[in-house]
């Protein structure tokens, strides 16, 4: 079914959106996501509206995603909602809602699904900050079983469990994101139940629903926690060369760690207690030291440090004057976004959907002001100059900032280094002492505790 040209629109900036913001973003299991034929992406929502926009910008099949109905009000996230199609949706909180606004959008929804239509579901209802899956609705459930039961042949409507994980999400240019696509979950056995028992089917679909997303997040018991098990992993991988490195894997990893945290915890609180303080430390004195797991793995060769600074060095020289032309046309319409959000203080949960809509306001406005003021002190051809130069300047001024910031922090660890010349050594000896404790602990773990799944 080809896509409208509103849904091509909305994708296109979703994608734009999502690779702007983020420094990288990950996807695994893509090969899971049938092409054709009605389809029930149900996934974590931790992200606020960043979750619909980076699954949107993942996923090859037109999503339209279940809404909130109040967003529909808003001028820029409503056409948004529009554009792609969205199904709205009251929640009992919002106002005006009712059970039979809800069987509208189950009805609403059971059509697309009939046409074959893909459709976007964040079964928690609510987005929340932290590692953990909240309680689930029968939403998808029922729109599973509904959409077959309503066509009256065999399952047909397949649901797609979708793990999103983040590291620093409401940080521009410094968060990441995987997107992690399970298997199908199984339905057809639940659709052969008989009428009288639509509930238990719908109960057990959820709980099934509930397990499949929960084996592709990361559950920890608090954000620090979650950052803790990412500065692991970096330990991991640095130490244990021959470790996994693709992202299905590396999640994998994360999440053993998260659930081997949760056991020791409980049966050895003192000395996971005392690995936290260590692993805390001596993450907090790498920042400090300017330096990262990589660079104390390479260490600082006389040849290859030169070459560096020569290559880098030319780079940002070559690049100024027109990185600088760039801050200039941005840096008016970057520090508004920032004090508007500063001002507003969203919630963790909401941060990057606030810096994201603001800025598609603001960056317009204030783009529009400065064209008036081009044309005002250099007529149409001064305009021209900034229209055209407008949009490559910003994105090159980005890349060399980027560039910027990872020469001045590698600059200040290798200064470090000379200066202490005992650093690096240090450093890997704790590294390696924490690596070591780390393989005590984890023997001390039963294979199951790794494997299950925390309720």
């Amino acid at each position: 079914m080809a896509e409208p040209p509103g849904y091509r629109i909305f994708r296109w900036l979703a994608r734009f959106l999502a690779g702007l913001f983020y420094r990288r973003v990950e996807v695994a299991g893509l090969e899971r996501v049938p092409l054709s034929g009605p389809l029930v992406v149900a996934a974590n929502h931790h992200q606020g509206l960043m979750d619909g926009i980076l699954l949107t910008a993942a996923l090859p099949r037109r999503l339209r995603p279940i809404a909130k109905a109040p967003l529909f009000r808003y001028p820029v996230i409503g056409q948004f909602a529009r554009l792609a199609g969205a199904i709205p949706v009251h929640r009992r909180q919002d106002p005006g809602g009712s059970a039979g606004d809800n069987q509208a959008m189950l009805g609403a929804a059971q059509c697309a699904l009939r046409q074959g239509d893909a459709i976007l579901i964040f079964p928690e209802g609510v987005s929340q900050p932290e590692p953990a899956l909240m309680p689930l609705r029968t939403g998808a459930a029922r729109l599973v079983l509904g959409a077959d039961r309503a066509r009256g042949g065999p399952a047909a409507t397949i649901l797609l469990p979708v793990g999103l994980m983040f590291h620093e999400p409401g940080t521009f240019r410094v968060g990441s994101a995987l997107v992690l696509i399970g298997e199908p979950v199984p339905t057809s056995d639940l659709e052969a139940l008989p009428p009288g028992e639509g509930d238990t089917a719908v109960r057990q679909l959820t709980e099934r629903l509930c397990g499949a997303l929960q084996r592709l997040i990361v559950l920890a018991r608090d954000r620090h926690t979650l950052e803790l098990v990412h500065a692991a992993e970096a330990i991991w991988r640095e130490e244990m060369p021959d470790s996994a490195r693709e992202s299905k894997d590396r999640a994998a990893w994360r999440q053993r760690a998260a659930r081997a945290e949760r056991y020791l915890a409980a049966a050895e609180p003192a000395r996971m207690a005392a690995l936290r303080r260590r692993l805390e430390r001596y993450t907090k004195d790498l920042e400090l030291a300017g330096l990262t797991d990589l660079d104390l793995s390479e260490g600082y060769r006389p040849a290859a440090v030169l070459r560096y600074a020569l290559r880098e060095g030319m780079a940002l020289a070559l690049g100024l004057p027109l990185a600088l032309w760039g801050v200039l046309n941005h840096v008016v319409p970057y520090q508004a976004t920032r004090l508007a959000v500063s001002a507003i203080k969203p919630e963790a949960d909401v941060l990057a959907t606030y810096k994201v809509v603001a800025g598609l306001v603001l960056f317009p406005l204030c783009w529009a002001l400065e064209g008036w003021t081009a044309w005002r002190l250099g007529g149409g051809s001064l305009l021209a100059v900034f229209l055209v130069a407008l949009l490559p300047t910003g994105f090159f001024a980005l890349s060399w900032t980027e560039r910027l910031h990872r020469v001045r922090r590698e600059a200040h660890g290798l200064l470090t280094v000379l200066v202490d010349r005992d650093l690096r050594a240090h450093l890997l000896a704790r590294r390696r002492a924490i690596m070591t404790e780390f393989r005590d602990l984890l023997r001390l773990v039963p294979e199951p505790a790794l494997e299950k799944t925390a309720r």
